[in-house]
């Protein structure tokens, strides 16, 4: 499952809870129950109510405060915000009777905002004490929010739209802090920020720590925050915050989207595809940066193609495929490995054969062989030996033919073990390379 966060107004807590609520109202009773076993029903009240402004309907999620004695006192003496300590909310979550995920998720969220206070005041992360944050509204929203995202579960994938920056200042227990606050724009280091022009905090801390938390840094478009493949859109959500802002709705957009399984005849893979034309670097030097690209963990293959380029010059075309995860990291190395000063690239959907690995020996030499399972009427396996071990295995003096029977005594080994692996109850799935004590290939199939 994909959920794709769309800050049109802006990110909060309460946002975030509505938007995801919106789309799950089914999760709404488990929310309110994890808030409660924090902040007990006496302390606050929290519900799910629809809104619609002017455009668009959807949910706010609405944390009703009970304030106690000490506080009311606290207000009349001039003191309007409530400080609370980092300590003393871990400890608060930690004795809670949360389940276990989201109680690591809460934590996990409250140390985010806890970091960039301390980076932003110059102190110790446990010396940090929250005002606004440490507020039981945002232990209520921060509580509501860890509970969604570990319903939602571990294999929910997480991204996020262009953020808006808004301007202005705004009124903090600190004093009058500049638009986004500092410890927001920590927090929001790494993810796409969009200036539409309106005014106002768009992102609040607690906001940006959810998203960080998330993982939404760095899903740009057309890099790790897009999906090349067919999906199906399942859910929406529609999350309003408290403020209006002129001309745009002040809300956070959840698109659901159900990605189709893979299939175990051809398992269907996003890759990066980067191409580029060299024509001022001499062979020799391409050919070690070209190796030293093929040697990062996250290229799957670098080709090099002849090709002709301005006023007829003979060029190579080089295409390299990578994990679309290390997209900044392939391009980064692109450039430093050759002499091209501009690339292209783009993120495609690609089919592979499931494929392991098997060590087996020839005349006393290991041989590696990679082996394939291929679909069809008629199933069957194949095998293609390392040419770099068959040359060891072969006698030297033997030339090519040598070499041709070293190959194919490694390639039938090889399939062999996977027919006495299948005859023993498993198929041959998953045998060859355990028995071998090979490892899968940490490269993406092809």
């Amino acid at each position: 499952m994909h959920l794709r966060l769309d800050p049109v107004g802006g990110a909060a807590g309460d946002m975030f809870i509505a938007a995801v609520l919106d789309a799950f109202p089914e999760l709404e009773q488990g929310t309110v129950e994890s808030i409660r076993a924090v902040l007990p029903e006496g302390q606050v009240a929290c519900r799910l109510a629809p809104h619609r402004d002017r455009v668009l309907s959807g949910s706010r999620f609405v944390v009703e405060e009970f304030p106690h004695r000490h506080d009311h006192d606290e207000r009349e003496r001039g003191h309007s915000h409530s400080h609370t300590s980092w300590a003393a909310i871990r400890n608060r979550l930690e004795e809670s009777p949360l389940d276990a995920a989201v109680r690591l998720h809460a934590i996990g969220i409250f140390a985010l905002l806890a970091e960039a206070e301390g980076r932003v005041h110059g102190v110790a992360i446990d010396d940090v004490t929250f005002h606004e944050v440490g507020a039981i509204d945002s232990i209520a929203d921060i509580v509501g929010a860890a509970h969604l995202i570990a319903a939602l579960g571990p294999a929910a994938r997480w991204t996020a739209g262009p953020v808006p920056l808004g301007s202005g200042r705004v009124r903090t227990a600190h004093g009058v802090m500049p638009v986004p606050a500092p410890a927001t724009a920590l927090l929001l280091e790494g993810f796409e920020i969009v200036d539409d022009g309106i005014p106002g905090e768009r992102v609040t801390p607690t906001g940006a720590a959810i998203l960080r938390h998330l993982g939404c840094a760095g899903s740009r478009s057309g890099a790790a925050g897009t999906h090349a493949g067919p999906r199906t859109l399942a859910r929406s959500g529609t999350g309003f915050g408290t403020k209006e802002l002129p001309g745009i709705s002040n809300c956070l957009r959840l698109l659901v989207f159900e990605e189709q399984p893979e299939t175990a005849a051809a398992a269907h893979h996003e890759l990066a595809v980067l191409s580029f034309e060299i024509d001022d670097q001499p062979a020799e030097d391409l050919a070690i940066g070209l190796d030293r690209l093929r040697a990062i963990p996250a290229v799957a293959d670098v080709i090099q193609m002849p090709a002709f380029g301005k006023k007829g010059r003979m060029a190579a075309h080089i295409q390299v495929l990578a994990d679309p995860d290390a997209l900044d990291e392939t391009i980064a190395a692109c450039f430093r490995e050759t002499t091209t000063i501009g690339l292209r690239y783009q993120i495609v959907r690609g089919a592979a054969l499931a494929r392991r690995f098997a060590e087996v020996e020839v005349d006393g030499h290991p041989v590696r062989v990679k082996t394939v399972e291929r679909p069809g009427p008629a199933p069957a396996r194949t095998a293609k030996a390392e040419s770099d071990d068959v040359a060891d295995a072969a006698p030297e003096d033997g030339g090519r033919a040598a070499r041709d029977r070293a190959r194919r005594a490694a390639e039938v080994a090889a399939l062999a073990r996977g027919d006495r692996a299948g005859a023993s109850g498993d198929g041959g799935q998953g045998t060859q390379a355990a028995a071998a004590g090979a490892p899968a290939s940490p490269r993406l199939p092809v």
